[in-house]
């Protein structure tokens, strides 16, 4: 059963999910000036696409690379490239789910401005939201990217010298009158790797100017990303936290939803869809 918290002065109210706090939730969107919706690995789990940090996830059975590790070793390289074109983990043939359809009616509507993500598997971007208006915190995992000048690389362009040589050759982009000669990697955000300063300040201008902050499937866990709910909550802005289990911010949470986010949405939207109807 989905729950809903308020916080009130000092004290947390909880009840059983009520059609009350979905049409407080299509009030709140529709009232709002700058809305921000904050996506984590939760958002994705419904198109198929496994928990990262989860027991029994992705990364409990592939030890991750640190990008130090990645720059210094041609052997770990092979073993990042091998895990790409080798995994049955296709992030490129993934479908965005009902969760993503529904904040992408949103962003068309005028009620999303902006979404900021920990996912890296594009679904936003392909349920219809601007790539301008999908900030990638930890990066994108459907291409690749030269760590030297940034070209960006489609996996297909890579894929027949990883198959006639097991790896993916440097950047052959030309600088002028040289070639670049960057390693190439994919354009994720690996462990060690610095977070990308543009998206962080895009982030933190999106937090900083909202006045309703949405979590959507985050366990709020993992810093710097998970400081911008606090931020939003701090300089004002409402926040409402969709998650299938608690988070250690629910009790800043103005709403809170632990349940499914497609159907929960679904049920918002619909409550939206009544409101313009009077």
């Amino acid at each position: 059963m989905a729950s809903h918290s308020t916080t009130t002065s000092n004290s947390i109210k909880t009840s059983s999910l009520t059609q009350v706090d979905v049409e407080l939730f299509a009030q709140w969107l529709q009232e709002s000036d700058q809305t921000c919706m904050f996506t984590g690995a939760g958002m994705s789990t419904e198109s198929g696409i496994p928990d990262f940090r989860s027991p029994g996830g992705y990364w409990s059975k592939n030890t991750p690379i640190d990008f130090n590790d990645y720059i210094q070793s041609e052997e770990l390289r092979k073993v990042a490239w091998s895990r790409v074109f080798e995994s049955s983990l296709n992030l490129g043939e993934a479908e965005p789910n009902k969760g993503h359809d529904i904040i992408s009616v949103w962003f068309e509507m005028g009620l999303v401005q902006s979404v900021i993500t920990q996912n890296i598997d594009n679904l936003h971007q392909k349920s219809g939201i601007s790539p301008a208006n999908v900030i990638e915190l930890h990066g994108n995992g459907c291409h690749a990217k030269c760590l030297n000048c940034g070209h960006i690389y489609p996996f297909s362009e890579l894929e027949p010298s990883y198959r006639e040589t097991g790896t993916v050759p440097p950047c052959a982009q030309k600088r002028g009158q040289n070639i670049c000669s960057g390693i190439i990697k994919t354009a994720t955000i690996s462990f060690g790797q610095p977070m990308p300063e543009d998206e962080m300040d895009s982030a933190t201008r999106e937090t900083s100017q909202c006045d309703l902050f949405v979590v959507l499937g985050s366990s709020l866990v993992v810093y710097p990303a998970a400081s911008f709910p606090e931020m939003a909550k701090k300089r004002g802005a409402k926040l409402i936290i969709l998650n299938r289990e608690p988070t250690g911010l629910d009790g800043y949470a103005d709403l809170v939803f632990n349940g499914e986010i497609g159907e929960t949405l679904s049920r918002v939207n619909e409550a939206v869809k009544n409101r313009h109807q009077k």
